[in-house]
């Protein structure tokens, strides 16, 4: 057996649990495919990742991202969970301020303010989407059918598909976001990201939630980087909302992450605060 240092740190948090759980094993070179696949499905986190050395040029560390059930590209709360981790454990990024992560979509760059070697903030640059542009409306039909919603209840709507294949739909406000009840059943296998603006007062710009019908056992997910990352490059880009906005999500689950999306440039930022909850080891 191998023993690796191991952590499991809370992305996009407000409070003790409050945001989104992520499982990370540092130096995990020796471990094969099948054996990060069975510790994901046994974590029966969202996600859980594995850091090992980089193989492009300018990539300070390379990340494998796997839910229970399969392997992704690309995931927001995983590379910020990651990027945390790697630098508790010693890791000097190239560039002072900016750690260079390489995944499954390329390279992806980290921004970090460290306060303590429990958590900090950190914002990651949102990668290309795959596709983009209105969802055909037959895919518009069956969603709104599995969320009980009425056609006319929908706004507007995009491909938000960058790693994870999410299909947004914007909603009059964050209650109409709150008050769906999905069937995930009907919903399988669409993932989807649904957004509405909050009332002026609140402690966010936009309610989100992340309906998880591509996973084995469908679910909501607490807080959502690469759906945050998508949305935010489609609402900043086609003048639906302002050029920096705070999003809150994991509210129907009892939870209260809150995610801040900036344009700089020709870049949007997904960033939070992250905090290691557990460390120790683990045996493989």
């Amino acid at each position: 057996m191998t023993s690796h240092a191991f952590a499991q740190v809370d992305v996009f948090t407000t409070g003790p649990g409050l945001g989104n759980p992520l499982a990370v094993v540092a130096a995990a070179a020796d471990l094969t495919d099948g054996q990060m696949q069975r510790f994901a499905t046994w974590t029966n986190l969202s996600e859980t990742t594995f850091l090992l050395p980089p193989r492009q040029d300018g990539a300070d560390y390379r990340v494998r991202i796997f839910t229970p059930g399969s392997e992704l590209p690309f995931a927001g709360h995983p590379t910020l969970g990651s990027a945390q981790v790697w630098l508790a454990h010693g890791g000097v990024p190239r560039t002072l301020g900016v750690v260079v992560q390489e995944c499954g979509a390329g390279l992806v760059p980290v921004r970090y303010d460290d306060d303590d070697d429990d958590g900090g903030r950190l914002a990651f640059a949102a990668p290309p989407r795959r596709r983009s542009g209105p969802l055909p409306e037959e895919n518009v039909a069956r969603i709104c059918a599995a969320l009980g919603l009425e056609r006319s209840a929908v706004l507007r709507h995009q491909w938000a598909d960058n790693g994870p294949q999410w299909q947004a739909l914007q909603l009059a406000d964050a209650q109409a976001v709150l008050d769906v009840e999905p069937d995930y059943a009907a919903l399988a296998p669409f993932g989807v990201g649904l957004v509405g603006a909050c009332p002026p007062g609140s402690d966010a710009d936009f309610e989100v939630r992340a309906l998880m019908g591509f996973e084995p056992v469908p679910a909501e997910d607490p807080a959502t980087g690469s759906l945050n990352a998508a949305l935010g490059q489609w609402l900043i880009g086609d003048g639906h909302a302002p050029p920096r906005y705070t999003v809150r999500q994991g509210t129907r689950l009892g939870r209260h992450a809150l995610i801040d999306v900036a344009a700089d440039g020709p870049d949007v930022w997904i960033g939070g605060e992250v905090r290691t909850v557990i460390r120790g080891t683990v045996e493989f």
